[in-house]
């Protein structure tokens, strides 16, 4: 299950020598095969981890990659012990547990590992003499191999290899096997044959395989433990052998009960039947069974009193005659668990979340259809009431997620249920480990599903963390997972408002290089494409004004994307959202914030040079939209412009003078205690307006800027400007002659902002 508390250094170095096998334990051979080093020995403790976290990090980390020739890391077993190991799914082929055929595995967990064949049941036979606990769960081509019908070459070009089932295997030399799981066993194995070597079972599961006859389990009545029979179709002949195995403890006979039909009904006498022999009985699993009535005491006695786990007070009849209350009963999707009186420590079923948690707990590893269906009834909980468990509940929807990255109900369910479970209410609860488990989930699902239902749910999630800050150590992949979304032809709306809204808020308040990298990616690009599209259909939303919002965060003191934004027409979509959308505020904000961080790139500054673009900035100076923010930042824009000087003013309309003239009448027609909708991480544009003088009214914008800053938000903006040297800059300013005497008055009160600023944080503590 996903944990919560720190990781062990153990794991800690598993995970760094797995993620850099060369710079570590291995070498490279003929630049392709990896080779330990031969001065190494590693124990079964290590190479057991080293092993079973690999499996793990191929299927649940997309950036991991995978070695080809890892498992032949392990083939020597005077340098590598391996003992314990689970191996899962695709991960596993042939040829890597011919690998380690030579270790004396002890216990070996194949789950799921559809790519093995029958070379590998002989490869099996090698870990015969020490093998104790054994899987070949879901393994479904395992009793396949291939065979070639003619025998000739000119033949196989007719009639390719084809499957055929090994029907003689068995388990024949596994001495010392005493916990076997062979469920989905494919059919056609004949099950008794195959197991009847086995002396001494102490635990079988048969889940998925129907079997008419089950008479050859009594053969271990006095070694069998643990019975698995979910999903079989029983009859009163089953029953009658499962009443003889009497040294049980753990029966499980529950069924999912969408899956097919059956005939079989529970009653009182199969459990009395049960109570009555199986008397060593700790965990009882009846899950999706269709129950008769006649289990259950009368209405009325059920209800008196206080919730008990007695058996002698059992809601159901049956288990009154329990020696002991069971440790574990299954009663998922069954009328019984929503009774009062309930003879167990530990009970899975839908009346509360404790059920639901303990369902989802027990049935995640093997049993998704059932897990998907605990989990929604866990959502609707967040979703109404307040989960209780929380960093439970939290831990095992991970673990379900991760163990089931390929199943889409889990993960629209999943997905769905983390929305809840990390939402505000819920935050200070969570660790950052745990919270860093929930984005990689999250974003596994969106990398293996274009499903509309698992990428909302996905990116509603990410809305519940703080963006840029619990995203930055999945930075890149985040990225390229929403352009991903935004970049297919057709998407939901929704999921695009969502996806663009996150872009925005990723490239917000981190540094240069984060926002260099992502517009490599092509988010630039994707940005324009969207606002190309908005304006085809003539809408101005919240995609339109995020897209711009978004390509203003990420040019900020970033020239390489404000030369992209350039190259790829940005200007034109500029003008034509200005035409197509003149009463929108909050979108002439954002192009013009955009646009004055285009205008801070002198390299660039001559693109913006034109008739038609200075016309159209000069005209916003007198727009009132927004407070005085497009204004404010047409100013900005020409200010940068202007501070070229005359010679770079390459145009005849309008007349550099008439623009000045008007720039200078805008800003003494804003209020200096305006609030702003700006957010400056620097001055340094600003300040580089201050020591010139060919250009007095950018040297005043740029002045009234800080004046304004300062004297609304001190807080903020006065230690920014005494940390970056504005304030000799400020005092050599009011020196220079070519400088407006207004300008020279505001640089005084911006000083002595700054100084009543600095008086009034001092520290006078002794």
């Amino acid at each position: 299950m996903a944990s919560d508390s720190p990781e062990s250094l153990m794991t800690l170095c598993t995970d760094y020598c797995l993620r850099n096998l060369e710079g570590t334990l291995c070498y490279l051979l003929d630049n392709e095969t990896l080779r330990l080093h031969p001065d190494i020995f590693l124990p079964s403790e290590i190479c057991d981890k080293l092993v079973n976290e690999y499996v793990e990090l191929v299927k649940t980390d997309s950036i991991f990659e995978p070695h080809e020739s890892f498992f032949t890391l392990f083939s020597d077993p005077r340098s590598t012990r391996l003992a314990r190991i689970h191996l899962r799914e695709h991960i596993v082929q042939d040829q890597d547990l011919e690998a380690i055929r030579k270790q004396d595995l002890v216990e070996l967990y194949l789950t799921n590992c559809e790519k093995l064949t029958a070379k590998s049941l002989q490869t099996l036979v090698s870990f015969s003499h020490t093998l104790i606990s054994l899987s070949l769960f879901g393994c479904c081509n395992i009793f396949y191999e291939e065979e070639n019908p003619g025998g000739c070459e000119d033949d196989c070009l007719v009639n390719p290899t084809r499957q055929v089932l090994v029907k003689d295997f068995t388990f024949e030399g596994f001495s010392r096997l005493r916990f076997l799981n062979l469920g989905r066993l494919i059919e056609g194995v004949n099950v008794e044959t195959l197991l009847r070597p086995l002396a001494s079972l102490a635990a079988l599961d048969l889940s998925g395989i129907q079997l008419n006859d089950v008479g050859f389990l009594t053969q271990w009545k006095d070694s069998l433990v643990s019975l698995v029979l979910y999903n079989m179709d029983l009859s009163e002949e089953h029953i009658q052998v499962i009443a003889q195995l009497r040294k049980l403890r753990h029966l499980d006979i529950s069924r999912d009960h969408l899956s097919s039909y059956y005939k079989f009904k529970l009653t009182r006498r199969v459990l009395n039947l049960f109570v009555e022999n199986l008397v060593n009985l700790t965990s009882l699993d009846i899950s999706g069974h269709t129950m008769l009535e006649n289990c259950t005491i009368p209405s009325m006695e059920e209800k008196m009193g206080q919730t008990s786990i007695e058996p002698a007070k059992s809601s159901i009849a049956p288990f009154r005659g329990l020696k002991r209350p069971l440790q574990f009963l299954g009663l998922f999707e069954t009328s019984l668990c929503r009774l009062t009186h309930i003879p167990a420590y530990k009970v899975s079923g839908d009346k509360n979340e404790e059920q639901v948690l303990n369902a989802i707990e027990a049935y995640t590893e093997h049993r998704p259809e059932i897990t998907s269906r605990a989990i929604n009834l866990l959502f609707d909980i967040a979703r109404i009431e307040r989960c209780s468990q929380l960093l439970r509940a939290l831990q095992l929807v991970i673990t379900a997620l991760k163990c089931h990255k390929d199943d889409k109900n889990i993960q629209v369910t999943g997905s769905a249920a983390l929305f809840y479970l990390t939402n505000s209410e819920y935050r200070m609860e969570q660790s950052v480990k745990l919270r860093r488990q929930v984005i990689q989930v999250v974003l596994n699902g969106m990398e293996s599903y274009q499903e509309v239902t698992v990428q909302r749910n996905c990116c509603l999630t990410l809305c519940n963390f703080s963006i840029p800050e619990e995203l930055e150590f999945q930075y890149r992949r985040v990225n390229e997972l929403l352009l991903n979304i935004l970049n297919q032809s057709r998407q939901d709306e929704s999921i695009q408002r969502i996806a663009v809204h996150l872009c925005n808020a990723l490239v917000c308040q981190v540094d240069n290089d984060h926002k260099e990298a992502v517009g490599k990616m092509g988010f630039v690009m994707t940005m324009l494409k969207l606002i190309q599209k908005k304006l085809a259909d003539k809408t101005c939303d919240q995609v339109m004004e995020f897209s711009w919002s978004a390509l203003w965060n990420i040019t900020d003191e970033t020239p390489d994307n404000c030369e992209m934004f350039l190259n790829y027409s940005g200007m034109k979509l500029f003008l034509e959202c200005l035409k197509e959308f003149p009463e929108k505020q909050e979108l002439h904000r954002n192009m013009l914030g955009l646009l004055g961080n285009v205008a801070e790139v002198k390299e660039l500054r001559p693109q913006l040079m034109t008739s038609q673009f200075i016309s159209v900035f000069s005209n916003l100076l007198e727009s009132k939209a927004d407070g005085i923010e497009v204004s404010y930042n047409a100013c900005g824009v020409l200010s940068h412009i202007m501070f070229d000087g005359p010679e770079a003013w390459g145009i005849c309309e309008p007349h550099r003078e008439e623009v000045v003239k008007r720039m200078w009448a805008a800003i003494q027609s804003w209020d200096i205690n305006s609030r702003r909708n700006i957010n400056y991480r620097s001055f340094e544009p600003i300040l580089r307006l201050l020591p010139q003088g060919i250009s007095p009214v950018s040297q005043h914008w740029a002045t009234w800027a800080l004046y304004n800053l300062v004297s609304v938000y001190p807080d903020k903006y006065c230690p920014l400007l005494i940390k970056e040297g504005g304030i000799p800059l400020l005092k050599d300013m009011i020196k220079m002659a070519s400088a407006r005497q207004e300008t020279k008055e505001m640089a005084r009160k911006v000083i002595e902002h700054c100084s009543n600023f600095k008086e009034e944080n001092m520290d006078t503590s002794r």
